[in-house]
């Protein structure tokens, strides 16, 4: 049995923390996911990632847990999950041409050992000026229905982005230095550098933000 579990239904962090080499199983967190009124976005974000690692080790006494969360922040406002194809498009076009911050927290407990870390990346994203037919195109395509901010930054035939000034994995809901420092902080082995884990994909790899708490 691992002895990790990923607190996460998201196929893209499955497929970096299999990049990293850390054996995991999936068991996903049933959370409300709601900003509370007047809760800062960086505030929302780390809570929402702790509060799915701690719902999943609730149920699953004695293991390792790690979760996450991602947002989109444009002007100060939240952009989540689209509540449909509309709402997808509307983003979108919010976002064209401008630029924005993409927040992704990290969250890793042990509740066998009460170890625990944390960490917040930080990234500066600007959008292309893509035009209303690509949107269109890109919304029926299905992709931007679950993505924070109603996009993928990986994604080839509409690549939304002109470039970024952060991390190109944290940008994609996992940064993957971060996460590989916040699960030696708790005592799980990584096997392979998060370099050598993103750059045959991405061409190159962040630095982990150092924002880790005990």
């Amino acid at each position: 049995m691992p002895s990790l579990i990923l607190a996460s239904s998201s196929p893209r962090r499955q497929e970096l923390l299999q990049r990293l080499g850390v054996p995991f199983e999936v068991v996903v967190a049933d959370i409300d996911e709601t900003q509370q009124p007047g809760e800062p976005p960086t505030a929302l974000v780390q809570r929402l990632a702790r509060e799915k690692a701690l719902a999943v080790a609730a149920r699953l006494a004695g293991r390792a847990v790690l979760a996450a969360d991602t947002i989109v922040v444009l002007e100060g406002a939240v952009l989540g999950k689209p509540v449909d194809a509309e709402d997808a498009a509307a983003m979108l076009r919010r976002l064209r041409g401008r630029p924005h911050t993409v927040w992704s927290a990290v969250y890793a407990l042990d509740s066998a050992t009460a170890r625990q870390a944390a960490a917040l990346n930080q990234t500066q994203v600007w959008m292309r000026y893509y035009d209303d037919a690509e949107i269109a195109a890109y919304v029926a395509s299905g992709d931007p229905l679950d993505k924070a901010g109603a996009y993928a930054i990986q994604h080839s035939g509409f690549a939304p982005v002109e470039h970024i000034a952060g991390c190109f994995s944290g940008v994609m809901g996992f940064p993957l230095g971060d996460v590989a420092q916040v699960l030696r902080a708790i005592g799980i082995a990584v096997p392979r550098e998060a370099a050598a884990a993103c750059q045959p994909q991405f061409g190159l790899c962040c630095q982990p933000s150092n924002a880790i708490r005990p």
